[in-house]
């Protein structure tokens, strides 16, 4: 999957509203020990929000790294938190059907 339409990401973000986020961006920045956490937990939940503490002035860069490294889409930035999606790719473990 390459790119999300318009209504897709609705959806996706019609789906994440509720859960909290799984990965804080703190002093330490991105290391090698954050994008193994966010993989992990993009290969276990699909959807997941990221929450900037700190260099949330370079949240946009930040967050293309972080989707380039983790072969992820961003389905949105709000405010200071990164909204990603990677759909897995058995289709009997997908939790997310996209319209």
């Amino acid at each position: 999957m390459k790119n999300m339409n318009s209504l897709q990401r609705r959806y996706l973000k019609g789906q994440v509203h509720h859960m909290e986020p799984v990965i804080y961006i703190g002093k330490n920045g991105l290391t090698e020990g954050t994008i193994h956490s966010i993989s992990t937990a993009l290969s276990a939940k699909e959807l997941i929000k990221i929450k900037f503490h700190e260099f949330k002035d370079n949240k946009q860069e930040i967050s293309e790294k972080i989707a380039s490294d983790t072969f992820s889409l961003i389905v949105g930035i709000i405010g200071h938190t990164l909204i990603l999606f990677k759909q897995n790719s058995n289709p009997e473990k997908q939790k997310y059907r996209l319209p």
